[in-house]
């Protein structure tokens, strides 16, 4: 009986290959917009689109903002490809500014028909915890509702901020769909530096 036990439990874990990371992955989303969460008004930062940005601001940006979660899907783009995105009609980006400099990244995705996802969400580590991010989530809700959709929705993993499941469920989300997903370490193959992300061990 105990060898059946534990034969059973050993059947719940995969392995993970050698040079590669993992996480549960946690789909959510929003049918209906809230009221906006209360916000901090003395913090310095303002929210701006970004029209036809640079590969290059982006891509700083992007690293600034999801070096510390192992971002990288954006890292191992074709460049034309991204740059078709980032010029497409149906996609809009927005940065969160202080004092002159982009701290912050929202990218809203139109192009699912009565859909929008929130692509990329967060701020530097610089701004984490001042309370950037709601001002940051507000926005979207913001500029995401009156075009029509009937969903909003994102997705987040346990790579993330530790409070970041939670803040999406104070936002007003829920979650639906739960995925684990393994990839290559972006910090092996040069993409990511390797003192990125330490709570995440390098196998």
């Amino acid at each position: 009986m105990a060898q059946d036990t534990m034969q059973h439990q050993d059947n719940r874990f995969s392995a993970v290959p050698a040079g590669s990371i993992a996480a549960v992955v946690t789909v959510l989303e929003m049918r209906e917009r809230p009221a906006p969460r209360p916000q901090r008004a003395d913090g310095g930062w303002r929210v701006e689109p970004v029209e036809t940005p640079s590969l290059a601001f982006y891509l700083d940006l992007y690293r600034r903002v999801g070096a510390p979660h192992l971002w990288y899907s954006r890292l191992v783009m074709p460049q034309a490809e991204l740059a078709a995105i980032l010029a497409d009609p149906d996609v809009s980006l927005h940065a969160l500014f202080l004092d002159g400099r982009a701290e912050g990244i929202l990218e809203l995705d139109f192009r699912q028909k009565g859909a929008c996802e929130i692509v990329y969400f967060g701020v530097t580590p610089r701004l984490v915890g001042s309370g950037a991010a709601r001002v940051l989530m507000n926005r979207a809700l913001e500029l995401a509702f009156p075009r029509g959709v009937e969903r909003v929705w994102l997705h987040t993993n346990t790579l993330d901020h530790p409070r970041a499941l939670d803040f999406y469920l104070r936002s007003g989300f829920r979650p639906v769909e739960r995925r684990i997903e393994t990839a290559p370490d972006p910090r092996l193959s040069g993409l990511l530096p390797m003192d990125c992300a330490p709570q995440v061990p390098i196998l």
